[in-house]
């Protein structure tokens, strides 16, 4: 194996969700195994606090050693983001990220490693604007699609991003 790739979902939604489904299938024929933590029990809660234990939880799922790429989407983008600056990491694949946490006092911040995000003009929930900025900030790659927050129209669109930034790392 390359390498793992922790794969974190969204709050609404649970580890063998439709997008991070799709990236472990596109992960396992790249030849890089994948973890997918489950978050849900942290995300019943609705607690800022929660954000400090996904972010452990993600680290935990990490392997102590060896190559490792942290993606996610939405809450799981976050925390992915977050997670890069605690563990040495070989990239971020960040889908639909919110930049910005209302009330969570930590900045997003990650680490400046090859990153990829996708995101849609029709976001409801998380500014393009604010990911534009990001990106153009760092100089990260970023595809911008006709979709809303759960880029369920671009799926497909999604996991070929992801073939292809994996075979970057190599």
């Amino acid at each position: 194996m390359k390498g793992t790739i922790v794969l974190s979902h969204g709050l609404e939604s649970g580890p063998d969700a439709t997008k991070v489904s799709a990236l472990a299938k596109v992960a396992e024929a790249c030849g890089w195994s994948s973890v997918r933590p489950d978050y849900r029990d942290l995300d019943a809660t609705r607690s800022l606090e929660a954000i400090g234990a996904r972010t452990a939880r993600a680290l935990a799922s990490a392997p102590a050693s060896g190559r490792v790429v942290f993606a996610g989407s939405s809450m799981g983008a976050f925390i992915s983001g977050l997670a890069s600056t605690q563990r040495t990491c070989e990239g971020l694949f960040l889908l639909a990220l919110p930049v910005g946490i209302e009330g969570y006092p930590v900045a997003f911040k990650a680490a400046k490693v090859p990153t990829t995000l996708v995101h849609g003009w029709h976001d409801e929930l998380c500014p393009v604007n604010a990911t534009i900025e990001f990106a153009r900030a760092r100089g990260d790659s970023l595809h911008l699609v006709d979709d809303d927050h759960r880029l369920g129209a671009h799926v497909a669109y999604c996991a070929e991003l992801f073939r292809q930034f994996l075979n970057s790392l190599d």
